[in-house]
């Protein structure tokens, strides 16, 4: 089965432990996910069937919305509450107003410094295996954007608590988001709770829990709960191909079209009957619009008429 699907994950196991209980149950060995989520998260992950595997880059690099609990007054060495406690202080002097200048500082374009419980690599090791470790690796800034943060609650206090709603793009680590606000309210901070509500389309309201996929597969019904590729790539540009033009892109060949479409350096590559035959790219030869595909995921079997 090629598709995707869109799990509810709980608190406690790993996405590595999702992509082998839907690989189980699918019984199939073509299994990812497009973005991990911790062992304390719990929410949307996207994870990935057979052919979809290969679109695992498109959908991991689209906008994603978090619900998260912030606890200031505290700073653990892993910048949520799972880590050991690093300093305190005692944060009963900050009002719902301070918080709130404090967030609005960190919307828009911003440089966000990976925590070492990350799971970039550094020498082609992730950097969380090298922080069990006791080391500690020098990381540069990175860029990425937060569209909006939301402050949903606050109970001040010693250690205040405040849940927060954060739209950002792909890339974001909220642990060092919270941990950041803290800093810059001069208490610290961390991250105690967090839950991805949104992957691009993705949203938690469709989420779909393993018990329930478990449920559907004794009831001979796990295909409704699988979007196919070409559902989920919606959102991407398309171009529709000449009946002529199909063999040759299933083989890889470029071809003429008749112009650019819009807002797409990828673009999704149709049949006349909508069929999605792959993705590609797309750009000007001379006076032509010229397409060369990227991925194929359709065979000789595709309808061309």
């Amino acid at each position: 089965m090629d598709g995707i699907l869109n799990i509810r994950k709980p608190e406690g196991p790993t996405s590595h432990d999702l992509v082998y209980m839907a690989r189980r149950i699918f019984g199939q060995k073509r299994v990812g996910h497009a973005g991990t989520l911790d062992p304390m998260a719990t929410g949307v992950l996207v994870i990935c069937l057979g052919k979809a595997t290969r679109i695992v880059e498109y959908l991991m690099d689209t906008p994603k919305e978090y619900r998260a609990r912030m606890a200031l007054g505290q700073v653990t060495d892993s910048q949520d509450s799972t880590g050991m406690v690093i300093a305190e202080q005692d944060a009963s002097g900050i009002n719902r107003e301070q918080l709130e200048q404090a967030i609005a500082q960190f919307v828009g374009e911003i440089e966000q410094i990976p925590p070492m419980v990350s799971a970039i690599k550094h020498q082609g090791k992730p950097l969380y295996k090298l922080a069990r470790e006791g080391k500690t690796i020098e990381r540069s800034p990175r860029k990425l954007n937060i569209y909006s943060i939301q402050l949903l609650s606050f109970a001040p206090g010693k250690l205040a608590e405040a849940d927060i709603l954060v739209r950002c793009s792909s890339g974001t680590y909220i642990r060092t988001l919270c941990h950041d606000i803290g800093e810059k309210l001069g208490c610290g901070g961390l991250m105690s709770m967090l839950e991805r509500t949104k992957v691009g389309m993705f949203s938690i309201e469709n989420a779909v829990t393993i018990e329930e996929l478990e449920n559907a597969k004794t009831e001979d019904r796990l295909e409704e709960y699988v979007l196919s590729i070409n559902d989920a790539l919606a959102a991407m540009p398309a171009v529709v191909l000449k009946a002529s033009d199909v063999d040759s892109v299933l083989h890889g060949n470029a071809v003429v079209i008749d112009g650019l479409p819009e807002n797409g350096d990828i673009v999704r590559i149709l049949a006349s009957g909508g069929e999605l035959i792959g993705l590609g790219t797309t750009d000007m030869v001379g006076t032509s619009a010229v397409l060369r595909p990227k991925k194929v995921f359709a065979d000789d079997s595709v309808e061309v008429s």
